[in-house]
Order: C-alpha cells, then structure tokens, then sequence
C-alpha cells in the first residue's frame, strides 16, 4: 500500500447513468476485491461525500467517482486535488425533442426555433442542466452548418439540485413541460429517463444526435465520462486503485455478453425502467462499457473543458492532459490479461457443458 496501511473502508459514487463499477458492484464484485483486506466498500449517491467539492476540506480522499465531467471539470479548475484515470463512453440517446406538427427533417431546419435553455443553478459545477443543453444544442445546429446564433433561447427556471431519484430526473427535464405547451419549439435530452419523460408527454424526435456516425456530435456531460479518484490514493493505495479498475473491466467483459441480465440493472442504475434503458441505449452499448485513456477519449474531454470554459461553467481553463493519470489502468489491464490467460489454461480443456466461468475481453 505504499508505506501506509490501507483504510477500512472506500466509497464508489453511485451516479443515475450507466457504468461498469456499478455493475461490478451490483454483481458483489467489488465487495469480493476489497473483502480479504477487511475494506468495507460504500456506495453512495453524487451530491453526498464529494470527491469534486472545490473546498480542499470537503475532499473525500478514498471516493472512486464515475460521473458527469462537468462537475468534475468545474471541481478541477478550483484546484481539486484529483485524477483521471479512466473515460468511458456510453451513448444514451442525445436527441432534440420537438412536437410532432413542428417539421424538422435536417439540422438546417433548427433554424429560428426556440430552444429551452436551464438556468445557471447555485455553482457552475452545479449547471450541468444548462451545460448538457447548450452543448447539445451547439452540435445539433453545428450538424446543419448553424451557430448558436442562429436559434433562439428561451430561459427554464434550472432544476434544483438534489439527490438522484426518479422524481429528480423528471425535474430535470422540466424544459418538456414548456414544449408540450407550445412554448418553447424544441429540447435537448440526454438519457433514458429523459426518453420516457418525453415518450409520456406525445413528443418525438426532430434531431436524433446518437444517429449520426462522428462522435464530435455527442460530445457532453457525460461523453466521455471521467473515472476520477483523489490524489492522495494514487499515491499511497496505487493497489486499490488497480483493484478497483480491474473489477470495472470485468463488469464491462460480462456486460458484453450479458445483455438481457445486464439491462435490469441499468434500469436500477438510471432511475429508470428496462423500456427506458432500450430506448436510450442501442446499438450494441453493452459492448462497450469498458474505461480507457485512448488520444480519442482524451481529445473529446478536452473538446468538452473548452467548450465550458468558453461558456463560463469553468473559473478557468483545464488542462486534460496534466489531469490524466495512465499508470493505474495499464496495471488493471495486464491484470486482467493475467486472470484471463489463467482461466484459460485451467479452462481450456473443459467439456462444451463445464461450469467452468469464461469471460470475454473485447478491446
């Protein structure tokens, strides 16, 4: 453990949104990892310890958070003593929402309709309604050759910041109400809750974000999403770190060939229903919940921190490359490559009916 003992307990962020540490952790998984070392790991939903708080005394030093980047970003431009050490990329169903008798057919007709745009709530960490929007928003038009000049924004009181639940993320896509009341012309949304929020009050899709095949069009919140841990754990638990991301990268392998038990547990997740999960997430997602610290990945977050810089949701610019932390997830992976030639050797020879657990690595 570096020279100093290991603490008896961790915490794991438990975010609305679908991740492979969550997986691991609803499988008994992580539990089974830190067990031998009497380490008692806690699940806890964002908002409550904080491992993206910007005051140094509120840092969390043993939370593992897989969230948003927005607050991450904003935490980090205060000077949060944190790391990235893992992107994940999951597509949930960006899409602009409109009425059915509003014709949209191409980004171009974006043009000139109103748009929803939340608030910015108690911090610029906090807006992440407004920043997801605005972002969306950006691309949707970017997609027809538009600027953000070229539509109109109409302001939405910002949800409240709270706890994750199921009546907090219908708040959070209270812009539905005013399009369903002809108020606004069109939304941006972002999820499986939001897709059934939607779905419940008669709206359909004008743009879909997630049917376009360059990623740069889905860049948000939660695309990439950083894995982030305290500083203070690289350099003194390096090993529980590399636990930890070796039992994501097992969730993600089971997830791939799992889908019909893996989608009740993203319903769970998401604060949704296993509708709302299918409707936001397809294209073979499960396949690809593993984290990584690709140049692509790394390029998208930093898209992603000068687009919030520019718009004020960051006190000053960030530096992705500074923020990463590459050490942790190549040990994980040749970890895992490790477990996975072992079980092959002890499992190679096995009859086609053995019980023998085979998991599968795709990256």
């Amino acid at each position: 453990m570096n020279g100093r003992s290991a603490p008896d307990q961790i915490w794991i962020t438990r975010c609305p949104v679908p991740a492979a540490s969550s997986v691991a952790w609803a499988l008994g998984w992580m539990d089974e990892a830190f067990a031998a070392d009497g380490i008692d790991v806690r699940w806890v939903r964002e908002g409550g310890l904080n491992l993206v708080a910007p005051d140094p005394e509120r840092q969390e030093r043993r939370l593992f958070r897989e969230g948003g980047n927005i607050q991450a970003l904003a935490a980090r431009a205060l000077g949060a003593p944190t790391r990235v050490i893992g992107l994940t990329w999951i597509d949930e169903r960006q899409a602009i929402m409109v009425r059915p008798d509003t014709p949209v057919f191409e980004p171009r007709d974006l043009a000139g309709l109103r748009f929803a745009l939340p608030g910015f709530a108690r911090t610029r960490g906090e807006s992440i309604s407004r920043g997801m929007a605005l972002h969306g928003i950006k691309s949707a038009l970017g997609l027809g050759g538009l600027a953000l000049g070229d539509a109109t924004f109409v302001d939405v009181p910002a949800p409240p910041v709270e706890q994750p639940s199921v009546a907090g993320m219908r708040r959070l896509w209270a812009g539905l109400d005013w399009l369903a009341d002809g108020r606004v012309d069109a939304v941006y949304v972002k999820g499986a809750a939001a897709a059934e929020a939607a779905d419940r009050r008669g709206l359909v899709i004008g743009m879909d974000l997630d049917a376009y095949p360059s990623r740069l069009a889905r860049v948000n919140n939660g695309t990439p999403r950083p894995i982030t841990v305290h500083e203070d754990m690289l350099e003194h638990h390096f090993d529980l770190v590399v636990r930890f991301l070796e039992q994501t990268l097992r969730a993600a392998d089971w997830a791939s060939t799992n889908l019909a038990a893996l989608k009740p547990i993203l319903a769970r997740e998401t604060l949704s229903s296993i509708a709302g999960v299918e409707a936001a997430h397809r294209n073979n997602f499960h396949r690809s919940l593993h984290p990584d610290l690709s140049t692509e990945r790394r390029e998208m977050l930093a898209i992603q921190a000068k687009f919030l810089h520019l718009h004020g949701f960051l006190e000053k610019a960030v530096s992705v490359e500074r923020w990463v932390e590459t050490a942790p997830l190549m040990a994980a992976l040749e970890r895992r490559r490790r477990s996975l030639a072992s079980r092959e050797s002890l499992c190679g020879q096995a009859p086609a009916f053995s019980t023998c657990p085979v998991e599968l690595s795709l990256w």
